[in-house]
């Protein structure tokens, strides 16, 4: 072992100053732990300070079965941390420590403020009142004896401890500290970690003229995804979407990526069908096409869409028509508004690829959940090891389901640990 300025120990080291381990750390120290957090970032919680757009969708105000229907991965290694620990657990625990919360659409919860910063701020306080010792250094392995956790060397110290939590978040965005340390930390302990893939992602699509739609922004539209061979979607969901110079984002696109497999995209398995006007039957939007046609019959076809779609979308549903743009209202014949119908019902696109993973909200895949104790989320391998957060191999869809995750697992790990040190 290296020569260190000083050793330091605790009743547990926490590695990671992002939601999952300043939560942590916060619960541990309210119990009364002594407490380490290791951070090399200055700033606490920064990917937490980004997240929803600055905005922080920290949770979602639905019951436990309806959070586990929306985790993609290893859903069932959840039940236990989250009947534990609810979405309303998280919203009481915020409020009572000075950050007041709404619930929107879909049930996604933020901050009365729509600031960020006050849910990390409002942990980072209580880190600070409660006397947890910040750690500006970065860890580099987990040190054991005999199959148990003894503490954590860095780069500057060794900080000795019988519990470490390991809360080192993803592979996304490595400018806020995601660059996979814990990955790296726990496979030499032994540990199993899956495929480290992009998840929430935008995609990129094969249509060229999706530059042309770069900015536009679409509500209240429907977004399907179909894999070849399936006739049921495998993702449908009503919401926001937007298009960029090369593809999609938006919450929409960022939950069907989830569903999508980088070998079936590369064969183009899959298609996006975009419904326009899910408001309407495809009866009803017949009938309204027939009505604005009816309006200005002499009208051109092209400025007669104006009343019906933005205007960004105009020149490329003009285009997949092949209705003539010139052509007059009262000349369009009965089969060009059926398939006009049929467009607006079902927009079609392509998905190509997924936007790297330094782009990706989160990452899909992790520690192996086999090797975890669901209830306690100590490792199986190492007595003393624990995980929290976006490192272990389960994710979800948008909407506040992936820090409802970190909150649940947080809590199992300190409960144990409190448990564990009484």
């Amino acid at each position: 072992m290296r020569e260190y300025d000083t050793v330091q120990d605790a009743d547990v080291v926490v590695i990671g100053g992002g939601a999952a381990g300043m939560f942590s750390a916060c619960l541990l120290a309210e119990k009364k732990l002594r407490v380490m957090l290791i951070e090399p970032n200055h700033k606490l919680g920064r990917k937490l300070r980004i997240t929803g757009k600055g905005r922080c969708n920290l949770t979602n105000n639905s019951l436990p079965d309806g959070v586990i229907k929306k985790i993609n991965r290893n859903s069932k290694f959840m039940y236990s941390s989250l009947n534990r620990f609810t979405p309303q657990d998280v919203m009481m625990w915020f409020e009572n420590r000075g950050v007041p919360l709404k619930t929107e659409r879909g049930g996604r919860v933020f901050p009365v403020s729509d600031k960020a910063d006050d849910v990390a701020d409002a942990m980072q306080k209580l880190l600070e009142h409660k006397n947890v010792k910040i750690i500006r250094d970065r860890a580099v392995s987990i040190m054991t004896d005999g199959g148990k956790v003894i503490g954590t060397e860095c780069e500057k110290c060794s900080y000795f401890a019988k519990n470490v939590i390991l809360a080192t978040g993803g592979m996304s965005y490595p400018k806020t500290g995601s660059t996979g340390d814990g990955y790296r930390m726990a496979e030499r302990l032994g540990h199993t970690v899956t495929e480290l893939k992009p998840s929430l992602v935008p995609v990129v699509l094969s249509e060229e003229y999706v530059a042309d739609l770069s900015g536009l922004a679409l509500k209240n539209v429907t977004l399907s995804l179909y894999e070849e061979g399936r006739k049921q979607p495998v993702f449908s969901e009503l919401g926001e979407m937007n298009f960029l110079t090369y593809g999609i984002s938006g919450p929409l696109t960022l939950s069907a990526s989830c569903f999508m497999q980088t070998e079936k995209l590369e064969k183009k398995k899959y298609t996006i069908a975009i419904d326009l006007k899910p408001g309407l039957s495809h009866e009803q939007l017949e009938r309204r096409i027939d009505r604005d046609f009816g309006d200005t019959p002499s009208e051109k076809f092209e400025n007669s869409l104006t009343r019906l779609l933005p205007s960004q979308l105009i020149d490329t549903v003009v285009k997949l028509s092949k209705i003539p743009p010139n052509k007059q209202c009262n000349q369009i014949t009965r089969a060009e508004r059926e398939g006009l119908c049929r467009l607006l019902k079902r927009f079609e696109l392509t998905p190509e690829s997924l936007r790297p993973i330094d782009e990706a909200i989160i990452t899909s895949g992790g520690i192996s959940v086999k090797e975890i104790n669901p209830v306690t989320m100590e490792s199986k391998l190492v007595k003393g090891l624990y995980f929290a957060g976006e490192i272990i191999d389960v994710d979800a869809v948008t909407g506040g389901y992936n820090l409802q995750i970190a909150f649940s697992t947080s809590n199992a790990a300190a409960q144990a640990i409190y448990n564990s040190v009484l």
